[in-house]
């Protein structure tokens, strides 16, 4: 059933969002104690267990060699060089200025969307997308402006830029391969891929795991079993049953459910203009993903006089 469908990918793209908003959270505890790369490494290999034990006991075993291709591009990009270098950049600026940066990532999904892969830009869509960085740029100045100003370096705001774009590349990489495997395949496989990426972090992994407090440790495989093994299949089921543009839209949801758990769990009040960049975040959302009504037919016979 469509509509059945429908209802399963949005709920699919919730579980999504709400999972990498918690992600901030998290990364923000173990940050801390862990590097980029072995923050990622750790991540990454908590979710392949996760995902392969799944995998195994569903018995789905190896995806089609038609999606190969698209595994690998989005493993490299998405799974392994974009959480590395969002690691590094969220380190050399404000957490605002990252937000703000890493955000043209949908725009960039819906670009590349309609480019690579043939997909229309529906002005609904379209607007949607404005309204959403319009808040998404408000959450982020005045995040910024609240953290005192102004960590933001030249090369912060280059590697923030370099995650969104990488993350833009893995999406559209990702869509293809959803054709041929399932949600499961495609992100076990793709996981595995960005692990074995990030292997030469072994080392800073293992000596870091050595003196890191346990709060830090448990974050990193919470990042990597819920936002990474449980959102990231979530995400690929959704992507495979609507476009990538509209998908990426949906992210814009984020920024304001990251102020609420920020509110909630560390006691950060957010301002009035927070609040209202996240709502601006959230109306984006609804506009992109809402349709044109149909136009309603007058039955024979009704015409006006």
């Amino acid at each position: 059933m469509p509509n059945r469908t429908s209802r399963l990918a949005l709920a699919a793209a919730g579980v999504t969002v709400v999972l990498w908003a918690s992600a901030f959270v998290s990364i923000r505890s173990a940050g801390a104690a862990y590097s980029p790369g072995a923050l990622a490494l750790g991540r990454l290999l908590a979710g392949s267990v996760v995902l392969g034990t799944v995998l195994l006991v569903r018995r789905e075993g190896l995806p089609p060699r038609a999606a190969w291709r698209g595994i690998a591009l989005s493993g490299l990009m998405w799974f392994g060089a974009y959480m590395v270098v969002l690691n590094w950049g969220e380190q050399e600026v404000d957490a605002g200025t990252a937000a703000m940066v890493v955000n043209i990532g949908p725009i960039l999904i819906a670009l590349l969307g309609a480019k690579v892969l043939g997909e229309t830009l529906p002005p609904r869509l379209l607007a949607g997308m404005a309204v959403s960085f319009a808040g998404a740029v408000t959450v982020g100045l005045s995040m910024s402006a609240g953290s005192g100003a102004g960590h933001a370096s030249l090369l912060g705001v280059v590697l923030c830029l370099l995650a969104a774009v990488a993350y833009a590349g893995g999406v559209v990489s990702q869509k293809p391969a959803l054709a041929h495997g399932s949600a499961l395949q495609v992100t076990t496989f793709g996981c595995l891929v960005g692990a074995v990426a990030c292997l030469p972090f072994a080392g800073q992994l293992v000596e870091e795991a050595n003196r890191a407090p346990l709060s830090a440790t448990l974050n990193m495989v919470y990042l990597g079993v819920f936002p990474t093994a449980l959102a990231f299949t979530t995400w690929a089921y959704a992507l495979a049953r609507t476009t990538a543009g509209r998908m990426g839209a949906t992210t814009y949801a984020v920024p304001a459910l990251v102020v609420l758990m920020a509110w909630v769990f560390l006691g950060e009040l957010p301002g009035l203009l927070t609040l209202g960049g996240g709502a601006l975040c959230l109306a984006g959302v609804a506009v992109s993903r809402s349709r044109p009504r149909a136009a309603v037919t007058a039955p024979a016979g009704s015409g006006r006089s």
